[in-house]
């Protein structure tokens, strides 16, 4: 039986409304999995204490400080659902750096299933530092923080804070980042591998020494197409930093691989300025022709279709090491300044034109999922390389779709897409 650890004297009683945990009025001296009354309500710590030493890292008078695999598991539900998450954390002591991640549980889906909520946080300072997660789940839910390096370094967590869902989604219309960030990239100087690039046209989570997107982001309905040719105007992107290699248009020249477009010139067609912008080589990802000219390219016509009558949200990438070309099999190009990717990938989800448009994507909104071999000898139709999102994720290390909620994220991305792979005799491309 777990030991349960009585509130400290004075100590306030559990609070309806979602609050903040300060981890300052419970007592918990020991590392063996044990429950304590907080503030907030009971939670089970397994390989943790509340820690008061100087070494813990706090905002008030204790923190949770968690070794090997510890958990920090809320022992009861939220009633107000939770938009967002706020978390500070910093290692303890002078340890190593350790990382974590944030679950969460519904009870709507009366299942006991908890789901990974945002990416992996790695806490590197010695100073409290807050991050933040955007769930956005409606109705009761609980969760849990699990820290995933193991090892003999220890963690602290400090004031876990929840504001109430309260039936708001994030209100996003033709916003090419809408359905989330999918490493949580950032420009800061210090991502260098995991740099967000925010263009008028599609967002970017740019790797320098790859010297490719890890992702690009965007979305398209009819007002982005208006017949303007395509303009060819391949170039190095300025907007990188001072001192990265800006990948030339002619970085590829006689690779056997094709500067393959993530955004496509053809979804941005209603401007000179908006096509030209395709052409950026931070866009580019070196793409066997084949799967370039053909199979990736039939997918893209195929997205355009579902125009006018939807739109679209689209995020696409490429990940792993070695790809076979005209040329044959090649790992990097550019005198190793490129990377060559194994494999490309790519989300397409199909909702009807209209507004709010996070809120208005469900359990059975369409989502077209793919994972290519990137190689000339792949075979020309892509429903054949059709896959789940959770297997992109499980490749990739990526968190896409993050902004649904996440019984709608759950649902859509373990569906493999089994709709048509051709569009109407007549539908435009």
């Amino acid at each position: 039986m777990q030991p349960v650890y009585a509130a400290r004297p004075g100590a306030p009683a559990a609070v309806a409304a979602n609050p903040q945990e300060t981890f300052d009025t419970g007592s918990k001296p020991d590392y063996p999995t044990g429950t304590v009354a907080l503030a907030t309500g009971s939670w089970t710590l397994a390989d943790a204490v509340l820690g008061s030493s100087d070494a813990d890292h706090k905002d008030g008078t204790q923190a949770v400080r968690l070794q090997q695999r510890g958990t920090l598991t809320m022992d009861f539900y939220l009633p107000d659902g939770a938009a967002t998450v706020t978390v500070q954390h910093a290692i303890y002591g002078a340890d190593a750096s350790s990382s974590w991640e944030l679950w969460a549980q519904s009870e709507a889906c009366n299942c006991n299933k908890w789901t990974k909520v945002g990416n992996t946080v790695f806490t590197t300072s010695a100073t409290l530092q807050a991050v933040s997660f955007s769930p956005n789940i409606p109705g009761r839910v609980k969760f849990e923080i699990r820290k995933t390096s193991g090892g003999a370094a220890r963690l602290n967590i400090d004031d876990f804070a929840v504001t109430d869902y309260s039936g708001a989604q994030p209100s996003a219309t033709n916003d090419n980042l809408a359905l989330g960030n999918p490493s949580g990239a950032v420009t800061d100087l210090n991502s260098p591998n995991n740099y967000l690039l925010v263009k008028p046209q599609y967002v970017v989570g740019y790797s320098r020494d790859q010297g490719k997107p890890n992702w690009v982001s965007w979305h398209i309905d009819s007002s982005d197409r208006n017949g303007i040719d395509r303009q060819d105007t391949f170039r190095n992107d300025p907007s990188l930093p001072d001192g990265w290699y800006q990948v030339q248009s002619t970085s590829y020249t006689g690779s056997g691989f094709d500067r393959g477009h993530n955004c496509p010139s053809a979804d941005r067609t209603s401007s000179i300025e908006n096509n030209s912008a395709t052409f950026f080589m931070t866009n580019m990802m070196p793409q066997a022709p084949n799967n370039n000219q053909k199979t990736w390219a039939d997918l893209e016509n195929y997205s355009r279709t579902f125009l006018p009558g939807n739109e679209v949200y689209v995020v696409c990438g490429s990940y792993g090491k070695g790809g076979t070309g005209s040329a044959g099999y090649m790992e990097t190009i550019d005198q190793g300044r490129v990377t060559v990717p194994n494999r490309t990938w790519k989300v397409i989800v199909i909702l009807p034109v209209g507004t709010n448009d996070v809120a208005r994507i469900t359990a059975n909104t369409r989502v077209i999922a793919v994972d290519m071999p990137n190689a000339n000898t792949i075979d020309l139709d892509w429903g054949t390389y059709r896959t789940t999102v959770d297997a992109i994720e499980a490749s990739s290390g990526l968190d896409l779709l993050s902004n649904l909620p996440l019984d709608v994220q759950a649902a859509l991305e373990a569906k493999t897409d089994a709709g048509p792979t051709q569009a109407p005799v007549g539908a435009a491309q």
